[in-house]
């Protein structure tokens, strides 16, 4: 049967009696708190000391009845007085024992006393720390190659995220794309999308790619696994200050320039490749390019070969130097903008090469 007469006698908090209004309040709150603290250091002032006799007492009586053992040539009579006068102080230490027990029952239960911690057991989980993984580039180039096939269509699906709840609800459930492969991905995701000049598509993905570049940043300061940021950070955004916000809009704005202006250079190469494969394939038989040559000509010698008059170009020629003649007449064949051998072939070549007419005889189709 449970004994509950316990509870019949608590003492409440300092504080939670009421007080006659010409009472000082807090200094009476004040004085029956440290009356209490003073009554339990009392009390445990009283246990430690009989702790600490009775077992003075347990150690006189071990060493006394451990000569009574060993020797018989000593005062017997002297030790066993001995002996009595502790198993005498020894009842009497259990008597004082029985009744700081009873003091300790019928004393009224307070804040302190009431309940005992029962275990006491504390939980740290620290951070994955970061791999720093030596790979060439090789190694890299196959590891990210493998990574956006195995999760391309999670990649965009973050990358067309917006808001950081969002973003952080998606990358809990998908902590591995925390990682530097999902940013290179994202960052050459925006130069395609700016290429193809789907700007506002590009700026909504780059948003996302600079939430991650945080991420991977904040881990490589923490020493920690990006993993392991993804929380911190989108915890920190959300409630981030004026300060922290706009350094994050600043790098933003600043990502989308690089953006802008990779995509700049990457059209303006491939025109330039572009214009250098269409330069090949219109090289003459000597290498020559026939428009840069074309262009290159004395003007009265360039109207020949653009109206195609035999009779002005034989005119032309032999008023001009030998020489000179034979140099201008070699890089029109080098070219491709003469045919010595008069071939009659026909070709076709674009309107923006300024040479697109079809020719006969012994011209060439380049002019």
């Amino acid at each position: 049967m449970v004994d509950y007469s316990k509870w019949k006698d608590i003492e409440v908090s300092d504080d939670e009696d009421d007080t006659h209004p010409n009472i000082d309040t807090a200094s009476l709150f004040r004085w029956r708190h440290q009356a209490r603290v003073e009554r339990m250091e009392e009390s445990k002032r009283e246990k430690e000391q009989l702790e600490k006799q009775k077992s003075e007492t347990e150690q006189k009586m071990r060493q006394i009845r451990n000569k009574l053992k060993e020797s018989e040539q000593l005062d017997l009579s002297k030790l066993s007085v001995e002996l009595s006068e502790l198993e005498r102080q020894e009842q009497e230490f259990k008597k004082k024992e029985t009744e700081l027990a009873k003091k300790d029952k019928l004393t009224p239960w307070n804040v302190d006393t009431i309940s005992h911690e029962g275990f006491s057991k504390t939980v740290i989980n620290k951070p994955v720390p970061r791999k720093n993984e030596e790979l060439t580039d090789e190694e890299k180039d196959r590891k990210y190659r493998k990574f956006v096939k195995e999760n391309e269509k999670l990649i965009k699906e973050f990358g067309m995220l917006q808001k950081f709840e969002d973003s952080k609800r998606f990358l809990s459930e998908h902590l591995h794309l925390a990682c530097e492969e999902t940013t290179n991905y994202l960052v050459l995701w925006c130069i395609s999308l700016e290429i193809e000049e789907k700007n506002d598509l590009m700026e909504h993905v780059a948003h996302q790619t600079i939430c991650m570049q945080y991420v991977l940043e904040l881990a490589k300061q923490l020493d920690y696994d990006p993993r392991a940021c993804v929380s911190s950070f989108f915890s920190r955004i959300q409630l981030a200050d004026k300060q922290y916000i706009d350094s994050f809009e600043d790098e933003l704005r600043a990502f989308k320039e690089r953006v802008r202006e990779r995509a700049k250079i990457r059209i303006e190469k491939a025109i330039q490749e572009q214009e250098e494969e269409d330069r090949k394939k219109r090289l003459g038989p000597g290498g020559l390019d026939p428009i840069e040559v074309l262009e290159s000509l004395p003007e009265v010698l360039r109207k020949c070969f653009e109206t195609q008059d035999v009779g002005m170009l034989q005119e032309v020629i032999s008023t001009m130097p030998e020489e000179e003649a034979r140099c201008h007449m070699k890089r029109c064949v080098d070219s491709g903008l003469w045919l010595p051998e008069g071939s009659k072939k026909q070709s076709e070549r674009s309107e923006e090469r300024r040479v697109g007419k079809e020719c006969r005889s012994r011209w060439s189709p380049y002019h």
